[in-house]
């Protein structure tokens, strides 16, 4: 195994691997935004035939609107093109076109990266996740709220609903200017375009092609976001022992996908590569992961593993490991620094 100081000189070493392209950029613009539109035209029109074929159009539309959510992600990282501009420019048309704006989001992901791991600061661009010693200080009322945002129905079922409706359509308490002003353009944007919209064809219309459109990518999203974090052999440590390549390396996941939907959703499963590059391209990932026998040393989760990620719900210092309610005990908790100060700033899920 690799001592930290190996993964931080491979670190430095990789960076250059994963320098934009401008034509493979342009390129990628190209083969997710055209073929999106093309799939809601084709949803639209099936609409005069049988809403299930609309229905059956809206799956691989999803997936197109979740490569272009990644290339949104690439441009918050300011690795999409070389020119800053460019990255936002870019940055906030496709977070029109997947309903996030560019600036909030780009300040929380950072923070997510800065942190993850880092049981001493969560709460903002993360998983809500408690210890077992948190959860056993929480009064009845807020374990009942935490087990309700844990459970897959909510989660993934009204998850995307407040995600695009409620948790972005509003500013941090904390943001500046500049971010509070991205987030009313993102949002006045989409009240023009959705008028838009619903003017040439109609409100049943639209709400019927762009709703589960919308509404299987925002799901599949948080799913995505959920198990690149919430896995067995997963890291979190308090910030007196944390560190950024540990959390990288083994807090972040590989999630093997089958080829089509690891094309579909922009190398995303090679998170691990992505946390200790976040300046890498995202059509660079698979090159970076291949590039040296120390980054494919890492345990990969497939389709059928991940879903043992849905019993994961507390965090269990002792032991290093998640645990399910139902093994829960509880015992003397661990006196540890900040434990009770512990608060909720925000939680967001997926990104």
């Amino acid at each position: 195994m690799q001592s930290q100081h190996d993964y931080a000189r491979l670190k430095k070493d990789l960076a250059s691997l994963g320098k934009s392209d401008l034509r493979k950029s342009v390129w990628q613009l190209v083969n997710s935004i055209v073929p999106f539109i093309l799939l809601w035209g084709l949803a639209y029109v099936s609409l005069s035939f049988s809403w299930w074929i609309t229905l059956a159009l809206a799956i691989p539309a999803a997936g197109f609107m979740i490569r272009i959510f990644i290339i949104f992600h690439d441009c918050c990282h300011q690795s999409f093109f070389a020119s800053k501009k460019a990255n936002g420019i870019i940055g906030t048309i496709t977070g029109i076109l997947t309903f996030f704006p560019y600036d909030q989001w780009k300040n929380e992901h950072a923070i997510h990266h800065a942190t993850s791991g880092n049981l001493s600061r969560r709460g903002i661009g993360d998983i809500w996740t408690l210890t077992t010693d948190e959860y056993a200080a929480f009064t009845p009322w807020k374990r009942l709220s935490y087990r309700l945002y844990r459970n897959p129905i909510v989660m993934f079922g009204l998850g995307p609903i407040f995600l695009f409706l409620i948790g972005y359509r509003m500013n941090r308490k904390d943001a500046r200017r500049k971010e509070r002003l991205n987030t009313h353009v993102t949002n006045a944007a989409l009240v023009i375009l959705t008028g838009l919209l619903c003017l040439l064809l109609g409100w049943k219309e639209v709400l019927l092609v762009h709703g589960p459109i919308l509404y299987l990518a925002g799901a599949a999203g948080i799913w995505l976001f959920y198990v690149q974090h919430q896995f067995e052999d997963t890291y979190n440590e308090r910030a007196d022992e944390w560190d950024f390549v540990s959390a990288a390396m083994h807090g972040s996941s590989y999630y093997k996908l089958p080829r089509m939907l690891q094309w579909m959703t922009g190398n995303i499963g090679f998170h691990h590569i992505h946390h200790l590059v976040p300046q890498a391209t995202n059509y660079h990932l698979q090159h970076i992961h291949e590039s040296s026998a120390d980054l494919q040393n890492v345990p990969a989760i497939g389709i059928r593993l991940s879903l043992q990620a849905l019993r994961f719900k507390l965090w269990d210092e002792r032991t290093k490991q998640f645990v399910g309610f139902r093994k829960l005990k509880f015992r003397p908790p661990i006196v540890t620094p900040g434990l009770q100060a512990y608060r909720i700033t925000r939680t967001t899920s997926a990104k």
